[in-house]
């Protein structure tokens, strides 16, 4: 009887010890949701990719993201942007760190090139948009998702009008983006949940 009570006491302490070790040590994963919305706008002349998604690990201590940065492909050209402002529409913080746990943190994500880059305008054809994150303490950069989509002629023809802009939403039963524009604000009109104004194409006029 003493032997079974040993044994049961070490296999709860062996249970509890793996436990601590699974939620309270390890780090676990950085991982994203499926972003829900994806925007290709302007800020003034630069070009502007938007995304909102949640943020989120699989361990409990979490991890602090130093920057989030987007690789943009399209047509056989890649362009880098690495400006990075988060936050909600009229609170947005320049990237200079974000701390995720398991609890997740969702945020509208802006992204610009940098300033010395080569001109990009948005030309219509299929897009795959991977996004990265540098992470302290980590020397190599993470992959956390992978956006494909595709602008068409004339939506690409409606975002040479730097007002305007064109916002994906995805379509759970397609597994797709839909592509529509956004118009510019008429006066008294709030910003969009972009933060670069202008009227969503779900919303009533």
């Amino acid at each position: 009887m003493a032997l079974a009570s040993i044994i049961i006491s070490a296999v709860s302490l062996l249970l509890s010890i793996t436990v601590a070790v699974l939620t309270l040590f390890l780090r676990g994963r950085l991982c994203m949701t499926q972003p829900m919305l994806v925007g290709f706008l302007h800020e003034g002349a630069e070009p502007k990719v938007f995304f909102r998604a949640m943020l989120y690990t699989t361990g409990k201590r979490g991890w602090i993201i130093e920057a989030l940065y987007l690789k943009v492909r399209t047509g056989g050209v890649s362009r880098t942007f690495s400006f990075w402002m988060y936050g909600e529409t009229n609170d947005l913080k320049i990237g200079s760190g974000l701390r995720v746990g398991e609890e997740g943190v969702s945020f509208n994500h802006h992204f610009l090139p940098p300033k010395d880059s080569v001109v990009f305008a948005f030309p219509s054809g299929e897009y795959a948009i991977d996004v990265h994150a540098t992470i302290v303490n980590r020397s190599a950069p993470i992959s956390l998702c992978q956006v494909k989509l595709s602008l068409s002629d004339e939506l690409a023809v409606a975002l040479r009008d730097r007002s305007k802009g064109v916002l994906f939403t995805w379509q759970p039963d397609s597994q797709s983006y839909r592509g529509d524009v956004s118009e510019p604000p008429s006066i008294g009109r709030e910003r969009s949940v972009s933060g670069a104004g202008g009227r969503l194409p779900w919303q009533v006029q």
